[in-house]
C-alpha cells in the first residue's frame, strides 16, 4: 500500500466531511440522511436567507463573502441552522482546488470552517472520526 501523498489526504478529509454531515444529520434529527439533493431543497436557511442562495454564491465565486454570511447569522444551539452550515461545507468540500483557489479559498479552509461549526454547535466527537486518537 502507498503512502498517502497530500492531494489524497485532502480527499480522504473532504470524504470524511460529507460522512460526517451524514452522521449529524442523523444525530440532529433522529432520521436517516439520504441526500445532499433531498436536503438542499428543504427548508434550511440561516438569518433568514435559504441554504440553495448560499449554495449558488458558492457556485458563482462568492465564497467568503457566503460564509462570512452565514456565519455571522448562525444560531449554533438552531439544529437546522447548523444543518444548513453542514451542507454549506459539503457543497464546498465537493468544488476542486482550481474552483476553490481561484475563488481566494482552500480546502484546508473548508476543513477548518466545518471544524469550527461542530466545535460551536456541540458536535466535536465527530472531530474523532477524522483525527483518531488524540
Amino acid at each position: 500500500m502507498k503512502p498517502l501523498d497530500f492531494t489524497d489526504e485532502k480527499d480522504y478529509i473532504m470524504r470524511m466531511i460529507k460522512e460526517m454531515v451524514r452522521i449529524l444529520f442523523s444525530l440532529a434529527f433522529g432520521k436517516k440522511y439520504v441526500s445532499v439533493e433531498l436536503e438542499k431543497g428543504n427548508k434550511y436557511e440561516v438569518s433568514g436567507k435559504n441554504l440553495k442562495d448560499f449554495l449558488n454564491m458558492i457556485d458563482v465565486g462568492q465564497i467568503n463573502e457566503a460564509e462570512n454570511i452565514l456565519l455571522d447569522g448562525i444560531d449554533y444551539s438552531n439544529r437546522d441552522e447548523v444543518m444548513a452550515a453542514a451542507l454549506f461545507y459539503q457543497h464546498l468540500s465537493e468544488k476542486d482546488s482550481e474552483f476553490l483557489e481561484s475563488n481566494n479559498y482552500t480546502k484546508e479552509e473548508v476543513f477548518s470552517g466545518f471544524e469550527q461549526l461542530l466545535k460551536q454547535s456541540g458536535y466535536d466527537d465527530l472531530l474523532y472520526l477524522v483525527k483518531g486518537d488524540e
